[in-house]
């Protein structure tokens, strides 16, 4: 996997096709390759040549345990688009990659082209303050969940009903849950991230087209506050698919690529 030093920190990304470049940013705690499985092959067949990137405090990139913060990370997108020479762009961000990418697009306007943002918002609301707040709290406990606890929560929270009924899929989901959860990779510096003050009057100075796609059964960022986002970026159109939960481009993915190669294409 390659990688380049940006704003002082190495930056690990890789590369898969050949055509338009599309960079792909992941929520936080996930790699890169979360988008392999069917974001990258769809894309590619697209005819796009797709940049993954493993955002700093995401190994192999530098954990930078002193802190950052979203300009931050915006900042080492902009650079890595500059060094690679692939701007202006497109770009798609996936929760806490989708707040990250709507900051970049206000700092760094003549980037980007077009942007997908994934099951990301503008604002805390009050449960999402009280779920970040109770996770730093477990943290600070020094607890530790057992894995298969753990994937229990997780499946619980991430996934949609309609996976949940389904007993095949269900117990792949745990197990996947159960494995990677009981690994440390997860870099603790990206939590609280994700409280971002109320941004959306700033979004009205976006000039980019921007898709915002909401997650049905999203309980990490619901569809309403993803509709409000959509709302104020001003060339910007809402699509919410059914049937998934915040993985809803894992759940979904057929739809969800669906939506992402016929908005770059302009349909």
């Amino acid at each position: 996997m390659p990688s380049t030093v940006i704003n002082g920190v190495n930056l690990s990304f890789d590369e898969y096709g050949s055509g338009e470049p599309v960079v792909l940013i992941t929520g936080s705690g996930a790699k890169g390759r979360m988008w392999t499985p069917h974001q990258v092959p769809a894309l590619t067949a697209a005819g796009y040549r797709v940049i993954t990137v493993d955002n700093r405090g995401m190994p192999p990139s530098d954990g930078c345990p002193e802190g950052f913060t979203i300009d931050d990370m915006a900042a080492d997108t902009a650079g890595l688009i500059e060094v690679l020479g692939i701007g202006p762009c497109r770009i798609v961000g996936f929760s806490l990659g989708g707040m990250m990418v709507q900051e970049l697009l206000l700092a760094y306007p003549d980037l980007i082209t077009q942007a997908v943002l994934m099951a990301t918002r503008g604002r805390t609301d009050a449960l999402r303050a009280a779920m970040s707040a109770a996770d730093s709290e477990l943290l600070a406990s020094g607890v530790v969940l057992p894995p298969q606890y753990a994937a229990v929560v997780h499946a619980t929270q991430f996934l949609s009903p309609r996976t949940h009924h389904d007993e095949r899929r269900v117990r792949d989901w745990l197990d996947i849950f159960e494995m990677s959860l009981s690994s440390p990779s997860a870099n603790r510096t990206q939590r609280g991230l994700e409280l971002v003050d109320d941004r959306l009057e700033e979004y009205r100075k976006i000039k980019s087209k921007c898709l915002v796609m909401g997650f049905q059964d999203d309980l990490i960022a619901p569809p309403y506050l993803c509709r409000e986002v959509a709302e104020y970026i001003p060339d910007c159109r809402y699509e919410e698919v059914a049937g998934c939960g915040h993985y809803g481009y894992l759940e979904e993915p057929d739809a969800v690529n669906s939506l992402i190669i016929n908005f770059f294409h302009g349909t």
